[in-house]
């Protein structure tokens, strides 16, 4: 029997073990636990919703979603995103699955921080940011039952979450500061690190090339 928490189940194929493993190597509990809460809060919410989704893809969306904030997997070219979804596509290479559902899965990382679009795409697109938006912003808080949110927090605690999330968040941008441009860690860098001066999309292409 697979573990159950707050009626959700957590899949329990060899892949979703090895899912499990590999987070748990790399990255601290403070990732691990965020990353199943992710999980079980975006399984709430599609049960909600009523959308039909694959756990075992949604899983590793959602396990996966911030290896790009470890030390193993972060890069310094490219968004801390795609560290994750390209590392998630090679996991599920390996495993055997290709094409659409892997991809699928590179996408609902990719744009795990991305407002509003990943919400009109696959269940396991939508599901991934819904789960970080609950755990993270609050959105949806309500959307689930104060015994559902109870129990998945009893099993995955998030002790000061709210300043561990932004510290890692900044730790893990903070040396790729121009991969923030047009998007929300640009936030988190303009409080934690000083210095910082974001981009600006409108002095971008006034300094084009272009002569008009």
């Amino acid at each position: 029997m697979g573990e159950s928490i707050a009626g959700v189940e957590i899949p329990d194929s060899t892949l979703a073990r090895e899912a499990t493993e590999l987070v748990r190597d790399v990255a601290a509990p403070l990732l691990y636990d965020h990353s199943r809460r992710v999980y079980l809060f975006g399984s709430l919410r599609g049960q909600e919703q009523g959308l039909k989704f694959d756990p075992e893809l949604l899983y590793v969306g959602a396990m996966f979603h911030d290896l790009g904030l470890t030390e193993r997997f972060r890069r310094t070219d490219q968004r801390f995103e795609i560290d994750g979804a390209d590392e998630a596509r090679r996991f599920l290479h390996a495993h055997g699955v290709t094409g659409e559902p892997a991809d699928r899965v590179w996408t609902a990382i990719a744009l795990h921080t991305t407002p509003e679009i990943p919400l009109h795409m696959a269940p396991e697109v939508a599901l991934v940011t819904r789960g970080v938006e609950l755990d993270v912003l609050g959105l949806g808080y309500h959307a689930v039952s104060d015994e559902e949110r109870a129990a998945v927090v009893l099993a995955h605690p998030r002790p000061d979450f709210k300043n561990r999330i932004l510290a890692a968040f900044t730790e893990g941008i903070k040396d790729r500061p121009d991969t923030t441009f047009g998007n929300v860690k640009a936030d988190v860098l303009a409080h934690f690190v000083p210095g910082f001066v974001p981009g600006d999309f409108v002095e971008v292409i006034k300094n084009s090339d272009w002569p008009e």
